[in-house]
């Protein structure tokens, strides 16, 4: 009996009231943490560290914020799966002409590179900074590394959710020990966490940086593919109780990922702010860590750079698979894509080029993509021909519409003021 049968089979139970207790929500975890992983990429890294160490913990909120959204677009983008059994550009495909659907398909395999892009260096980065090992010779074992993990998803989606969930946890342990050793200021964290405010232009402009960041179209092209046939309801009720569970998992995940995403502004503010030390550059970040609070916090900083580039890598490539299957009904091999999105890291690391001004440069070229992503997603979720029962709320869909203006105008700007 197959993976895939066996979830079937458990979530079968729980639909018809079989199942108590927490065994209940089993069959149902897992996608969105392979989703919530597009949260925890290098790029997160760069500005909550830059944000915490120039601002203390003036910015919490954006965070707060900035989840909360992720909630709602992540929430959307499973629901369509389960409400279709087709992910967000298979849909796409059928309903915009062919052109339009091999404009998107174009646009979305060039954001998937500079994501990967950033994704790839800063795991590359991790191992130069935890081993002293060159570049060029860390990038080549971050692509050994990611052809593993892709490895997982050969052997079941079980293995490669229960991966991914394993990475997420070294992750959130590695902050963890960092907020223990930089004791931070827990009351100013409530107050910046529940107040909105500014302090100067730069601040805007940073609180932009990780807003516009949050939401990544890869994420929302993935998310609806993981649900899409995962668990297969026969009527609109079972469909329903589904998406119950998943939202769950949603928001399970999206906590999580948030919390590791505010640690590392708070992390930033408690050693770093308080010494009047600005870190921009991650390299630099991995220093300061070992002067103000030990070797051991500068090992936590690096292996979660590591882990988090490795499996937002992975998870770019499987983004990249659905996305040209999806727009033009074509697919190629996972390994050779993995391959071939190694070839524009590899040669930006051969040709000497700062890894953090990549990284903000792959951002620029991310935020180009998001319109392609959210707009559909919000014409498809609110089409009561496409959804059924399952179609978005009034309110859903203004809040959707809201967030994508917000989320555009942000990146617009952003592009504007870099």
């Amino acid at each position: 009996m197959t993976e895939h049968d066996k979830t079937t089979m458990a979530a079968a139970s729980v639909l018809r009231g079989d199942t108590r207790g927490m065994k209940r929500l089993l069959p149902f975890l897992g996608p969105a943490f392979i989703a919530a992983v597009a949260y925890l990429d290098p790029g997160n890294f760069a500005t909550n560290l830059t944000a915490g160490s120039q601002y203390g913990y003036l910015l919490l909120w954006v965070v707060v914020v900035s989840n909360l959204m992720a909630v709602l677009i992540q929430s959307l983008s499973a629901k369509l799966g389960i409400a279709t059994g087709r992910n967000l550009p298979e849909i796409a495909r059928e309903r915009f002409p062919k052109g339009v659907s091999i404009f998107l398909w174009i646009q979305s395999e060039l954001v998937i590179i500079a994501t990967d892009l950033a994704e790839f260096i800063g795991a590359s980065l991790g191992l130069y900074l935890l081993f002293d090992i060159p570049m060029l010779m860390a990038a080549l074992i971050t692509a050994a590394g990611s052809f593993a993990i892709l490895e997982l998803q050969r052997r079941g989606f079980r293995s490669l959710e229960a991966g991914i969930a394993a990475m997420v946890l070294i992750v959130v342990l590695a902050f963890a020990f960092q907020i223990f050793v930089a004791k931070p200021d827990m009351g100013a964290v409530v107050i910046g966490s529940l107040t909105p405010r500014f302090e100067g232009v730069d601040s805007v402009l940073l609180a932009a940086g990780m807003l516009g960041a949050t939401v990544m179209p890869h994420a929302i092209y993935l998310h609806s593919s993981l649900t899409q046939n995962r668990i297969v309801g026969r009527n609109e009720k079972e469909k329903k109780q589904i998406f119950k569970w998943e939202f769950i998992d949603i928001i399970l995940a999206m906590v999580i990922a948030g919390a590791v995403n505010m640690a590392m502004v708070v992390v930033a503010a408690g050693l770093f702010h308080q010494q009047g030390v600005v870190v921009d550059d991650l390299i630099v970040a991995y220093q300061q860590f070992g002067v103000l609070a030990g070797p051991a916090t500068a090992v936590c900083f690096g292996l979660a750079l590591l882990i988090a580039g490795l499996s937002s890598a992975s998870v770019g490539t499987m983004a990249g698979d659905v996305v040209m299957q999806g727009f033009i009904k074509r697919r190629i091999n996972l390994y050779v894509r993995r391959a071939i999105t190694t070839i524009p890291p590899l040669t930006l690391i051969l040709l000497g080029i700062d890894a953090t001004k990549a990284l903000i440069v792959s951002q620029v070229v991310l935020s180009f993509g998001i319109a392609f992503a959210l707009i559909p997603l919000i014409l498809f979720t609110s089409n009561r021909s496409i959804m059924g029962g399952l179609v978005n709320h009034r309110v859903t869909s203004t809040l959707g519409w809201i967030i994508s203006a917000i989320v555009i105008a942000l990146n617009v700007f952003l592009v504007f003021n870099l």
